[in-house]
């Protein structure tokens, strides 16, 4: 899910930047690549991944078969 925000944020980015907007001295397209920078951090570091709460990891100890 976070790789998908860091996709969206990095689409945002190349849009700012190639138009050449100017929308404040906060939001800048280097500002916004490191936010999807650090959704992509934490992506592959594992946070908000799949987890047996939300039905994930499939095969561990998930249902069980009958005979």
């Amino acid at each position: 899910m976070l790789a998908l925000v860091a996709a969206a944020i990095f689409a945002l980015a190349l849009l700012l930047d190639l138009v050449e907007a100017n929308v404040g001295d906060a939001l800048t397209p280097q500002t916004l690549m490191f936010a999807g920078l650090f959704a992509l951090a934490l992506h592959l570091g594992g946070v908000g991944g799949s987890s047996p709460v939300n039905g994930g990891w499939r095969g561990r100890g998930g249902r069980s078969r009958r005979r």
